[in-house]
């Protein structure tokens, strides 16, 4: 019966993986581009999540592939290993560790991560692609590439930039902005065309022109995809790069396959999340087997010289608005971008690397679109401080410490409200009602010690613990102390439901009950 059902869903699946390929192609080439790779490795990771993760995956419509979301870490990996070698055996040990979350079953522990810390990662991955590919946008090369002359190139006191490359990217931008409004949607062109296939069309269709109309002006080759010509499996093995196994005892690589295992695997269990809210049929996945893949998929591309793979949600979210109906699409996918290595590349490295600039931009601004930042703002404080600090954190050092302190100043807000939350205070005249709720810490004296120095003398007092499970010995010694001093003060005070002090044995191993009074004399 399954076999009859595949065979029925299969036209979908090729449809919608066709258009995920549409959508895949031109962001692989992005992302190996801003992550000062060579754009096949971009492919092959592309490649990798669609031959392999999908088939081993538990998700359905989830389509996995090089996340603009590593672009980060990736550029700061290599510069500060040094090598793409010594990278790709970091991403190759990432892939063993998200393994062995998944061995261990920590996909669960991801729902633990605040949704501001998560949202101020996302935020500060957007403002960096913006950053950094601005440049290229303008019409820069880029760093390393061998500087271009010509009648198409303009002087600044930056470098020289290429004003066709400066003009292909402000068009392209305005494309994927206006491809997004209802005006535009209501064309049966545009909701057929995916956005990236337009931009990448009409950069190719820009540079044939200027090609043949006005050489001296179009995009020199520096500006341009460089994908080497694969026309056989023989070219495909040289093109394959081995990871440097020497740096197996380096710590620095060990250091950033931890990063790469936690920030791939938090970006692909949100991913998954996503997913499962987008399918019609709201199918869920495993997150521990889905680690497992990934955990795969990492340490084929690491051995093989691809970028680190991750659940994405944008060519998810392309799979299932096209129609797909199970994991075949995403294979499709990756089938097809296989293909495109040995048939297109002459088509390929017709590409601005400014349209691949534009997309990135583009999907920066949406990740850290204004809008995000006034709603986690009306949220409260308790919200906003940690997205705030991770977003700091990620622009100042790097990704791993911007979440670890977004998560620390979470924390550290949660134990303030407790500690304020578990002990309240109420007056009416000369009455006051001093309130504890649910746990009750050590961290509540310095609060308890507040609200007790607000009392008057000759106050009437009423101390409830009927709401309290836990009560710290310090904040029941303070308690104690207070009620041992009321009649001094001319105060009287009554306590509810008040936790009875641990006993404790004496010498000869007897049971003991300290009294009130024995307490708030020591």
């Amino acid at each position: 019966m399954n076999s009859i059902n595949r065979l029925a869903t299969f036209p979908r699946d090729l449809f919608a993986g066709t258009v995920v390929f549409l959508v895949a192609m031109p962001l692989c080439l992005g992302i190996a581009n801003a992550s000062g790779v060579e754009p096949f490795a971009g492919l092959l990771s592309g490649i990798i999540g669609g031959l392999v993760v999908a088939l081993l995956s538990g998700s359905q419509l989830s389509v996995s592939g090089p996340a603009a979301g590593l672009i980060v870490i990736v550029v700061d990996g290599i510069a500060g290993l040094g090598s793409f070698s010594a990278f790709l055996l970091a991403v190759l040990l990432s892939g063993a560790i998200q393994f062995g979350f998944g061995v261990l079953k920590a996909g669960r522990f991801a729902a633990y991560v605040p949704s501001s810390v998560i949202k101020g990662m996302l935020a500060a991955i957007g403002l960096l692609l913006v950053i950094k590919q601005i440049p290229l946008a303008a019409g820069f090369a880029n760093e390393g590439a061998p500087v271009a002359s010509g009648p198409g190139m303009l002087g600044t006191p930056f470098g020289p930039i290429s004003m066709a490359a400066c003009i292909v990217a402000v068009i392209s931008l305005a494309m994927l902005a206006g491809w997004e409004t209802r005006v535009m949607r209501r064309f049966a062109l545009v909701r057929a065309v995916p956005a990236p296939l337009a931009v990448v069309a009409f950069g190719i269709g820009i540079t044939l022109l200027l090609d043949y109309l006005a050489p001296g002006f179009a995009p020199p080759s520096q500006h341009r995809v460089a994908l080497p010509s694969i026309e056989t499996f023989a070219a495909l093995t040289n093109a394959l790069e081995l990871p440097n196994f020497s740096q197996f005892v380096n710590p620095d690589v060990w250091r950033l396959a931890f990063t790469l295992a936690i920030v791939a695997s938090l970006e692909t269990l949100l991913s998954l999340e996503a997913v499962e809210q987008l399918d019609p049929k709201k199918r869920a996945a495993h997150p521990d087997r889905e680690l497992k893949a990934q955990g795969i998929g990492n340490m084929m591309a690491g051995a093989i010289g691809g970028l680190p793979i991750t659940s994405v949600i944008v060519r998810s979210s392309a799979n299932v608005n096209a129609g797909a109906q199970s994991r075949w699409s995403s294979f499709v996918h990756g089938a097809l971008l296989l293909a495109s290595v040995f048939a297109l590349t002459s088509v390929i490295n017709l590409i601005p690397l400014a349209c691949l600039a534009a997309i990135l931009i583009f999907t920066g601004l949406k990740l850290a679109k204004p809008s995000l930042f006034a709603a986690v703002a009306k949220q409260g404080m308790e919200r906003f401080a940690p997205f705030i600090v991770t977003i700091a954190g990620v622009l100042l050092t790097d990704l791993l410490m911007g979440i670890l302190l977004g998560i620390a100043c979470s924390l550290l807000l949660a134990i303030s409200a407790n500690v304020k939350r578990s002990i309240t205070i109420a007056q009416h005249d000369d009455h006051y009602l001093l309130s504890f709720r649910k746990d009750v810490s050590f961290l509540g004296k310095v609060t308890l010690k507040h609200h007790l120095r607000t009392i008057p003398d000759g106050a009437t007092v009423i101390v409830d613990a009927s709401r309290a499970d836990y009560m710290d010995p310090d904040v029941r010694e303070e308690i104690d102390n207070f009620v041992a001093a009321a009649p001094s003060r001319g105060m009287h005070v009554e306590c509810r439901k008040l936790p009875s002090p641990r006993p404790q044995r004496d010498v000869r191993g007897r049971w003991l009950r300290v009294s009130r009074r024995a307490m708030s004399s020591e």
